[in-house]
């Protein structure tokens, strides 16, 4: 068991709180607090243990949970689909969206840096509190127990999946398809701002082996990508609807 930061009288409570609204009890208190620590925080509040570890243990135990889930789920179905599946199942946006069904986001312990700039809101932070969370519960209460708990939270992301209803991360998408079938990575530019400050509209397109898709556009570069990359990635793989 990893040590922890002890664990004041406030934190605690909402740490109480947090287990009866998700419906799930850890024996260490210190160790669920530990899996919402940011290394952010150990720099600037002095602690001297973050969730990395935690985070580095829960993916595994993520992993081994979702592959069991649709192997039972999935009958006869083959390798190659339940792997895709799998792989949009435990991604950064599906593990964010649950980690923001259970409030994780309020829980987390932040650098003022990370603070600042919306680490809250973060997916990378939120998914992986939400690993991190994962392995603290499998060494606080076993396999079995943290099993119950991410399967209640994945089985609803995975009808998603097979019903194609989930929101894609599409620029993930078309570099592991670009990747896979060519090698290289997609080029993403810039093509023009549109409308006030306040009201900015972004236009960016893609290129793929010098095939210029898009433009995509969106209320910031992000959007406008993710856009972009949809148009490239419908084009490109007309035949990779998630399976189902």
């Amino acid at each position: 068991m990893p040590l922890a930061p002890i664990v004041e009288a406030d934190r605690k409570r909402a740490l109480i709180c947090f287990q009866k609204s998700s419906s799930i009890r850890f024996r260490s208190i210190e160790l669920l607090n530990l899996s919402f620590i940011h290394r952010s925080a150990t720099n600037e509040n002095g602690l001297k243990l973050d969730n990395e570890r935690l985070e580095f243990l829960g993916d595994a135990i993520l992993g081994a949970i979702a592959a069991t889930l649709l192997f039972r789920i999935m009958e006869e179905r083959p390798e190659g689909e339940l792997a895709r599946v799998k792989s949009v199942v435990v991604s950064e946006a599906s593990l964010a969206t649950i980690a923001l069904d259970l409030r994780i986001d309020t829980l987390l312990v932040l650098g003022k840096g990370e603070e600042s700039s919306g680490g809250r809101s973060k997916k990378t932070l939120l998914a992986d509190a939400m690993e991190a969370l994962i392995g603290a519960y499998y060494l606080d209460s076993g396999y079995s127990a943290v099993f119950d708990f991410v399967s209640r939270h994945l089985s609803r992301q995975i009808e998603l999946v097979l019903e194609n209803k989930h929101k894609k991360d599409y620029k993930t998408l078309l570099q592991e398809y670009c990747q896979q079938q060519y090698r290289i990575y997609p080029v993403y530019s810039l093509m023009k701002k549109t409308g006030p400050d306040h009201d900015r509209l972004f236009w960016i397109q893609v290129d793929v082996q010098g095939i210029k898709y898009g433009p995509g556009f969106g209320k910031n570069k992000k959007e406008a990508e993710q856009e972009a990359a949809r148009l490239a990635w419908e084009s490109l793989s007309p035949e990779i609807v998630y399976p189902v």
